[in-house]
């Protein structure tokens, strides 16, 4: 029971930070109906930022590698995905006007956070070898780094729909361009690691199991998402998508890739209640 209350605090932290930044950077303005300037974070919430990330963190090791063994399952995943994100969007905001975007990230998280604590997951074979971890610590990242683009995705489509509704809600901080430019980043970067886990994922498939590739429905939806993420690069590449084009197949990646290992775990362990 503690550790549920502790789950649930840092939830709370969450969502109360999502709250506030919600109202002073959104309703307060569309409510006004005046355009008002971002002024970016101040320092007291940067840092109040740090607490439910610190929290959320060492909940999930925690939860993962204090018992005998390593559990892990579509809440530890989906849990593990939301405070990375966290992470990287606390750093970026330490260069990139992105403020708009926590209030969206927090909720998230805030839903996600406490899943550890009623879902405990599967244990991990008891001498997972070093392919494995690898293979875990990248995956994890990678969907991280796609939430994340994900994230700026959502958040150019609602500025995009504001401008042609002309409406002046606020001061955005990062031009559109600008903006659009660091989705691709993100996406690029995060195709690179997915690549990664693919390739570290046949080397502990055959270690294991002694098959390089297994076909199931997760490894499809793995690769249905990587192959629309480097049509979505391809496309910007070479004929310079953008736009409502490029959050569309931005989405759909996202999506396929929840399904994957999230979705199917969730199937597993809820729906079925299988471990």
């Amino acid at each position: 029971m503690p550790d549920i209350v502790i789950h649930v605090v840092a939830c709370a932290l969450y969502a109360a930070l999502a709250a506030h930044l919600w109202n002073t950077r959104w309703r307060k303005a569309a409510t006004s109906g005046l355009a008002t300037r971002a002024t970016g974070l101040a320092p007291w919430e940067r840092a109040a930022l740090l607490a439910p990330i610190a929290l959320h963190g060492w909940l999930l090791y925690d939860a993962m590698f204090a018992g005998e063994t390593l559990r892990f399952g579509f809440a530890q995943a989906l849990s593990v995905m939301l405070w990375l994100a966290m992470a990287i969007l606390w750093l970026e905001g330490l260069v990139y006007r992105i403020e708009l975007l926590y209030p969206m990230a927090l909720a998230a998280a805030a839903v996600c956070a406490p899943l550890p604590g009623f879902f405990p997951g599967r244990p991990a074979p008891e001498a997972y070898p070093i392919e494995f971890r690898l293979h875990l610590v990248a995956g994890m990242l990678a969907y991280s780094l796609f939430l994340v683009a994900t994230f700026h995705a959502v958040l150019i489509s609602m500025m995009e729909r504001q401008l042609h509704a002309h409406a002046t809600v606020v001061d955005r901080g990062m031009p559109l361009l600008s903006l659009e430019a660091l989705v691709f980043r993100l996406t690029g970067a995060a195709f690179v690691v997915l690549t990664l886990t693919f390739v570290v994922g046949i080397a502990y498939s055959e270690s294991m199991v002694g098959r390089a590739f297994r076909f199931d429905h997760k490894t499809v939806f793995v690769v249905l998402s990587w192959l629309t993420f480097g049509l979505l690069l391809l496309g910007r590449w070479r004929y310079g998508w953008r736009g409502r084009t490029a959050f569309r197949w931005t989405l759909a990646g996202f999506v396929m890739l929840m399904l994957a290992y999230p979705g199917s775990r969730f199937v597993l362990e809820v729906i079925l209640g299988r471990q």
